[in-house]
């Protein structure tokens, strides 16, 4: 394992483009109603990081990827594909946006309620970002992974919320996957040891149901096996030398 620890230059970069990441959920937010499609608002997002931001948008193309953002709606955990299916009144979803500026990656994603949801859809919404911000609360140089993936996991499990162990959070930086993986699960005390300059994402995805997953035929789509809700809340964050910093806290975001 090589985990990239980034100089005063490098971080400056990664809070620039930390900061757009940032903008295109907040900018997305207004038009997430009852009736657009999804892959309208891939259309949206893509305009903006490209012509407004003069960044790109990590996703299109990445192994394949056909879209610029990922919107994961309902039961569906992550790697949505925006489509021409319309998002209907009591929908949840999840966008996933990740741009390059400068050649370094910001990577975010949130949960949007369209319409009236049910009391489940908030409470499971509600406990993914609790769960994503008690990891986030743990980071600072000298703690271990496994320190910030018992939070998470701590905090989905007392809500009765199942955690998904396949997918997980990761360093970032000039590339969109780097070293360490971030599980989202794990004992106190385990794992790697944290260090100043390390950046990475911290990005649970919460079950309403069990976390038995299913991949869809299109090899990208990751829905629960049990076609119960989901939902997934991410920042990035970079280890400072006596705690954390939100690269991609958004300018309405309160923590």
């Amino acid at each position: 394992m090589t985990v990239s620890i980034k100089i005063a230059d490098e971080i400056e970069k990664m809070r620039i483009v930390g900061k757009l990441a940032a903008a295109v959920l907040t900018m997305i937010e207004p038009h997430i109603t009852a009736g657009i499609t999804t892959d309208e608002l891939n259309t949206i997002c893509h305009n903006y990081i490209v012509d407004i931001q003069r960044a790109k948008p990590a996703p299109l193309n990445y192994h394949g990827f056909p879209k610029s953002i990922c919107t994961s709606v309902n039961h569906v955990i992550c790697h949505g594909i925006p489509s021409t299916k319309k998002l209907k009144n009591g929908d949840i979803i999840n966008i996933d946006i990740t741009v390059i500026k400068n050649e370094y990656h910001g990577d975010t994603s949130k949960m949007f309620h369209v319409g009236k949801t049910s009391i489940l859809s908030k409470r499971l919404s509600n406990t993914a970002r609790k769960a994503m911000l008690a990891g986030i609360s743990m980071v600072k140089p000298g703690i271990r992974l496994g320190d910030i993936g018992h939070a998470i996991q701590k905090c989905a499990e007392r809500e009765d919320f199942s955690v998904v162990r396949e997918y997980c959070g990761h360093g970032i930086g000039k590339a969109f996957h780097e070293d360490p993986h971030i599980l989202h699960y794990g004992e106190q005390g385990t794992g790697l040891t944290l260090e100043t300059g390390m950046t990475f994402t911290i990005e649970p995805m919460i079950n309403a149901g069990n976390r038995q997953i299913k991949q869809l035929p299109d090899n990208w789509t990751v829905v629960t096996k049990d076609r119960s809700l989901s939902a997934q809340w991410e920042h990035t964050i970079l280890v400072t030398d006596t705690s954390y910093e939100i690269l991609t806290l958004r300018e309405d975001e309160v923590i």
